[in-house]
């Protein structure tokens, strides 16, 4: 990047960095979604529910489902799009 692009982009910096801090607040928010602890406190959770019977074998079920899944799914890894002139 040139000093004169530098300088007209400047006014762009802060937006910049909101994105940025969206993207590092939203790769620990998937960390810890598929944190294995966490994954385990969840399906726990989930058992005591049921035992209590607050939750029917149907929901218990379900529910673990849908844990499991959000621990399988591979993350996605967004496609950015090469700059002009950007050496890889």
């Amino acid at each position: 990047m040139g000093l004169l692009s530098s300088i007209f982009t400047l006014p762009l910096a802060p937006v910049r960095g909101v994105i940025w801090l969206s993207e590092v607040i939203q790769d620990q928010v998937e960390q810890q979604l598929r944190d294995p602890a966490a994954i385990r406190r969840e399906l726990g959770e989930i058992d005591e529910a049921a035992a209590a019977g607050q939750l029917s074998d149907e929901e218990r079920e379900r529910a673990q489902q849908e844990v499991l899944n959000r621990m399988i799914r591979q993350p996605e890894t967004p496609t950015r799009p090469s700059r002009r002139g950007e050496r890889t």
